[in-house]
């Protein structure tokens, strides 16, 4: 795969060459090199897309590859881009923009792999950049190469033409963001002083959020819920199904996961929600505002409360949840249950200690037969504070490309690779500027795709702040 995108676009750019004038006179880079930019992204983003990096098709050692060749290509130190990982199913990139050293660094990323995509299951190829009908479609367009192509575009833009930042810039790609998260670990507790930053802004956060296709609101990634999943199981001796036993596993097991399903857990806002229900009321129509306000000001009633559960998206920022996400049980039709498991996967407030949510659930399930373990053992990610070195910058960019837009920090229900930065004691900034359709939201879905304004969008917005920083 690696080989093929490669020898395509070299042949194309010499191809290119050859008919302006002697091929000797001209260098690859320069060869290549276009005044407008959305060419070199688009290539890019193409070629990303077409690496089928799942954990079935080997991961992420080949699209790293590609990453860094393309630094190479364009001119950086070969000291100062490296393939690292885990293991090679995991590997990422770290690569560094050397500037005048005024100030620290900053580390941008995004990670390579990508979820499963069975072509049987999509209208479309999965792994191939598909332009359509005003969209980019293809499995990891929205998740995460949008964001990699948009980084790594920009690292050679600049390099190109020379620029020269007060600070450097610490490029990193990981490589298994999707499943174990071991290739950000390896570079937080491996190679912590090759990534130390005064801040870590993520491609994979955030969002702006639109309306009818109208941009409403610049959302910042500042806080993400912490990731936790339990196993719990009810075993007994079974016997012959002729003869049904008064503690049936399954039967048990079930009664557990209703009382769960009825259990709410308790409200509570940290900085960055409180900020976030202040702010995002003005998006929302006047009761569930007016609720927000309340919420946001400690004077919430129980009807508010009731009103801001009526919304997932609400009842996701202010409140810890737990849901089954698996079963298994029984081992022959003919035969009573000797086990019945449930996977039940919480995402936790971050300031919600995990193992009092442990302790709330076995109270919850109100039963001794049902013993419940860590299945995923949770990683703490404080929220990042909102200094303004960090959101200066990103509103300033932010209001030259959608004026008069408000900028909002959020906290995000899904988790990320920074989670282990912010663990790591790195400041992290969901930053994707990519605009999307919240009722729309295909990532990790069938016919992933990305609105083709939007992502150009997203690599000129990154090529503003990376600027501006």
């Amino acid at each position: 795969m690696f080989d093929r995108i490669i020898r395509r676009r070299w042949k194309t750019a010499f191809r290119g060459a050859a008919l302006g004038g002697a091929l000797c006179c001209l260098s690859p880079t320069w060869a290549m090199a276009e005044e407008d930019p959305k060419p070199l992204a688009r290539e890019i983003y193409a070629d990303l897309v077409a690496f089928p990096s799942t954990q079935s098709h080997g991961g992420s050692a080949e699209i790293a590859k590609y990453a860094a060749n393309r630094l190479l290509e364009a001119g950086f130190d070969p000291r100062d881009v490296e393939i690292l990982g885990p293991r090679p199913e995991a590997a990422g990139v770290l690569a560094r923009f050397r500037g005048r050293g005024e100030r620290e660094p900053v580390l941008v990323f995004a990670h390579l792999d990508v979820v499963e995509a069975l072509p049987e299951d999509w209208s479309m190829p999965p792994f191939e950049l598909i332009e359509k009908d005003g969209y980019f479609y293809g499995r990891g367009t929205s998740d995460n190469k949008a964001g990699a192509a948009a980084l790594l575009a920009n690292f050679i833009r600049l390099k190109r033409e020379g620029f020269e930042p007060a600070r450097d810039f610490i490029l990193m790609f990981t490589g298994d963001e999707e499943t174990e998260m071991e290739s950000v670990a390896y570079f937080a507790q491996r190679k912590r002083e090759s990534i130390d930053a005064e801040f870590a802004l993520n491609t994979d956060g955030g969002t702006i959020e639109t309306a009818g296709g109208k941009p409403l609101a610049f959302v910042v990634q500042a806080a993400e819920k912490v990731y936790a999943t339990l196993r719990l199981e009810v075993r007994n001796p079974g016997g012959h199904s002729s003869r049904p036993r008064a503690d049936n596993a399954i039967y048990d097991l079930a009664e557990g996961l209703v009382r769960l399903r009825s259990h709410q857990f308790p409200v509570s806002l940290n900085d960055v929600t409180r900020s976030y229900f202040s702010q995002a009321a003005q998006f929302h129509e006047p009761e569930m505002a007016a609720a927000m306000r309340a919420l946001a000001e400690d004077r919430a009633s129980e009807s508010d409360i009731a009103r801001l559960d009526s919304s997932i998206q609400l009842r996701t920022v202010m409140r810890t949840t737990c849901v089954p996400t698996q079963l298994e049980g029984g081992h022959a039709e003919n035969a009573l249950p000797q086990l019945a498991a449930a996977i039940v996967n919480c995402r936790v407030l971050p300031q919600d200690p995990p193992e009092q949510i442990v302790a709330e659930v076995r109270r919850v399930l109100a039963s001794d037969d049902i013993q419940v373990t860590m299945d995923y053992e949770p990683v703490s990610s404080p929220p990042s504070p909102l200094t303004p070195n960090v959101m200066d910058a990103v509103e300033r960019v932010a209001g030259e490309m959608y004026p008069g837009i408000p900028v909002i920090a959020d906290m995000t229900a899904g988790a990320t690779d920074g989670l282990y930065l912010r663990n790591a004691g790195i400041p992290t900034y969901g930053v994707s500027a990519l605009r999307e359709d919240t009722e729309d939201i295909r990532a990790h879905g069938r016919d992933e795709r990305v609105e083709v304004g939007a992502f150009y969008d997203s690599v000129e917005y990154w090529y503003r702040l990376l600027r501006a920083l």
